[in-house]
């Protein structure tokens, strides 16, 4: 029988085909929740029609959503530290994929508002626990490239939602509904999850379940590891409050605080792009067919840009590839502003500003799980994640008043903005993570 590997998870093995197939549920489970994320961007001008609603009215269901995903990224992080990555990665599937088929059953508005913030709710809740559950299953060297594979499979739901938008919203007047209903194809993520999805083996040593652990790694990676010393290494347990107390004192503080000064801005900026597109350029007087065909190609820079960031996500420390494509984003939303009603320049502009977007919103959300331990990493990511959230629910609902005011170009101006600061912010303060072992880093 030939040695264990002391101390050692994945860092220095070779992905191996079962380590890919749970890579691939995560790809279906990324598919059907960025079904279920992007479907409201192009139900909203049919909503408006269908349902006689105004901007504001638009305004307050994207906010209520982002609000649902405040809370489903807070819930996500500390359930997923409290009760494992497994069990709150499935129940939240279940979430997102039964609030997506009520939207589509409700004719009451006041119901649709609730069961979409529930949808975000679980659309975040996964994508919280999803990321860190792939840090911690992916061997330290190559953490940002599986990473940036995954999202690029599962986001190509992206251009899917909107061909299947472009050609079944325009049909009737309650065609809209279809594209919720598709919500139920969730339920396939969750089977496959159920029946193959392990637990994080640094979840399991964090919890003194070493046995389990080196067992989880063995079985996915074929190779015997001996994680006695990784699990002498774990600090005392901490309860929630300490958590959140943890990551604003002590050497977290500066982590925590460039975190929120990059991820926040940035979070702000492309949602405002990806909510608002198609309805901001019906109103700016494009056709509906025009607009849904500008959000289809939006939707289609994001797993385009996914792919391209697997190639660069690991370099420069992380913070590098982060920072400079903030500020290549900023300039792109600034022709965007400028770029008046030429149809297929608007259409090539918002193809390369959703590729360079997506690249940094699986940066940012590798870079965050790569700043704290084993014991709080969910339960800080996701305070992280939620503070982005709420402020993007706030924003939404400013949205008509700065279009009132300033206009198209006032608007995107100001996104550029906001990406200007992030990418300064992170270039500036923020740490090297990428390519190194999360221990090492902690």
């Amino acid at each position: 029988m030939s040695a264990k590997i002391v101390n050692n998870y994945f860092d220095g093995i070779p992905v191996s085909k079962k380590q890919m197939f749970l890579f691939f549920v995560i790809v279906l489970s990324y598919f059907f929740e960025q079904m279920d994320n992007q479907n409201f961007a192009f139900v909203a001008p049919a909503l408006i029609k269908s349902w006689g609603l105004d901007r504001a009215q638009i305004a307050q269901i994207a906010s209520l959503y982002f609000l649902g995903m405040t809370f489903g990224g807070l819930t996500g992080g500390i359930f997923s530290d409290i009760f494992g990555r497994r069990k709150t990665f499935l129940v939240s599937i279940l979430i997102f994929s039964t609030m997506s088929v009520l939207n589509g059953l409700t004719d009451d508005l006041t119901i649709f508002k609730i069961t979409r913030a529930l949808t975000g709710f679980g659309v975040f809740c996964m994508m919280t626990v999803s990321v860190a559950y792939i840090s911690e299953i992916s061997p330290g060297e190559s953490r940002g490239k599986w990473q940036s594979i995954t999202a690029a499979g599962g986001f190509l739901a992206m251009p899917a939602i909107g061909l299947i938008s472009r050609a079944i919203i325009p049909t009737g007047p309650e065609a809209w509904r279809i594209i919720f209903y598709l919500g139920a194809l969730g339920y396939i993520a969750f089977v496959l999850g159920y029946f193959y999805l392990r637990e994080s083996p640094r979840w399991l040593v964090a919890k003194g379940r070493v046995a389990e652990a080196e067992k989880v790694v063995e079985e996915l990676c074929g190779v015997a590891v001996d994680l006695s010393e990784a699990a002498r290494n774990i600090p005392k347990k901490e309860n929630t409050m300490e958590q959140l107390v943890g990551m604003f004192t002590g050497k977290y503080l500066k982590r925590t605080l460039v975190l929120i000064g990059c991820i926040v801005p940035s979070g702000i900026g492309f949602f405002i792009l990806a909510v608002w597109t198609p309805t901001l350029l019906n109103a700016k007087g494009f056709t509906l067919e025009e607009s849904l065909a500008i959000g289809t190609a939006f939707m289609f820079g994001g797993p385009f840009g996914l792919f391209i960031n697997s190639f660069v996500a690991d370099k420069g420390g992380r913070k590098w590839p982060f920072g400079i494509l903030c500020v290549l984003i900023a300039a792109m939303s600034a022709v965007y502003a400028m770029s008046g009603n030429v149809y297929y320049l608007v259409m090539a502009i918002v193809f390369t500003i959703n590729a360079l977007g997506m690249a940094i919103s699986f940066i940012k959300l590798s870079y965050a799980a790569e700043h704290f331990p084993t014991k709080m990493r969910n339960t800080s990511v996701g305070v992280i994640n939620a503070l982005e959230r709420f402020a993007v629910s706030g924003s939404q609902l400013l949205i008509p008043a700065i279009m009132a005011g300033y206009g198209f170009q006032g608007l995107f101006l100001g996104v550029a903005g906001l990406y200007l600061f992030s990418g300064l912010v992170v270039m500036m303060f923020g740490m090297r993570t990428g390519g190194k072992p999360l221990e090492e880093i902690e």
